[in-house]
């Protein structure tokens, strides 16, 4: 066989090697079942083998699949306080969860794939315990027979629990896990919604993990009141919302008073002029109260849609003030 012909049998060897182990690799892919979105490494949650396979592949198209542990978002304003738990939700599909998928005694990622995020727009306290605003990620420490722990940690850059370290964690919560109805997929969601506080929940398989989120919502709102009259001087209804958020809520009623008398002094109507009523009530002043409410039934307009929807309540409180009065 002469030069030339030996060398276009290894062409051709070659051609059919290369065939072969693209057949071979493409053969393995398709055979490669998701990974288990939730088994621990390091207390954690590697990446679904797909995605790892064709990550590593510089270019390689990936399909349209959907995750094993699908992504979620989950929002609630407390207050004035924005909430966000940013996770991936991980299923039972039959296997045991607690002290074995999950085990006792170490971090988890409290979700899948990437670390659980919890975002804070302003400051908490976490059942007790202030924390800043700012985003976190969120880990829990559950226990065999004692109580576990929410964690935040300030590095929310790690796949997982990869790479975590304790020196990191700005707070550990204290929670009861509690029974549940059986949750096939986790769940992170809010309950016992307030103006200043709320319930945040993690439910899997037949737990449920819960802690207190309290928001200093009246020091925001004073501080947001103030900040708002001072940019739009003068004006009377800013004012007089202002007083009646206090009346309502019990609180400094001589700011309250301050407000309210400003706001008359620019433009004497009906509304102002209920709400200072309803300060005076609050004062027991009845007697005064009953000028005020009186001459806001005067002031008020037929037409005025809120002024007719207020009407009966006034006249309720005149009557109910009369007998205090007199």
């Amino acid at each position: 066989m002469n030069f030339r012909s030996r060398r276009l049998l290894l062409a051709c060897f070659s051609l059919w090697a290369g065939s072969a182990l693209f057949n071979s690799t493409a053969t393995y892919a398709q055979q490669v079942p998701a990974a288990d979105t939730t088994r621990q490494k390091s207390a954690g949650t590697p990446a679904q083998a797909p995605a790892a396979l064709a990550s590593a592949t510089t270019g390689q198209p990936q399909l349209p699949l959907p995750q094993a542990s699908p992504h979620a978002v989950i929002a609630q304003t407390l207050g004035l306080t924005d909430v966000t738990v940013d996770y991936h939700s991980p299923a039972v599909r039959s296997r045991a969860v607690w002290g074995a998928l999950v085990p006792y005694n170490q971090v988890w990622r409290a979700g899948a794939n990437e670390n659980t995020l919890i975002t804070f727009s302003r400051p908490v306290k976490l059942n007790g315990k202030d924390v800043a605003a700012g985003q976190y990620s969120l880990y829990v420490y559950p226990r065999a027979d004692s109580e576990w722990d929410f964690i935040l940690n300030r590095v929310t850059t790690h796949w997982g629990t990869e790479n975590y370290d304790p020196k990191d964690d700005v707070v550990h919560v204290p929670v009861l896990p509690e029974k549940a109805n059986f949750q096939e997929t986790l769940l992170y969601w809010f309950s016992e919604v307030k103006p200043a506080s709320g319930r945040l929940n993690l439910t899997w398989e037949r737990r449920t993990l819960s802690m207190l989120i309290e928001t200093d919502v009246q020091t925001q709102v004073l501080a947001g009141i103030a900040q708002t009259l001072t940019q739009h001087p003068g004006n009377w209804q800013l004012l007089a919302q202002a007083a009646d958020y206090l009346v309502q809520n019990n609180l400094q009623p001589e700011l309250a008073l301050r407000y309210i008398n400003e706001s008359l002094r620019l433009n004497d109507a009906y509304a102002n002029n209920w709400i200072k009523a309803q300060l005076l009530a609050s004062q027991q002043d009845y007697t005064t109260a009953l000028i005020y409410t009186r001459k806001a039934l005067k002031l008020g307009s037929k037409d005025d849609d809120d002024f007719k929807n207020q009407q009966a309540t006034m006249r309720v409180a005149l009557t109910e003030w009369q007998a205090k009065a007199y």
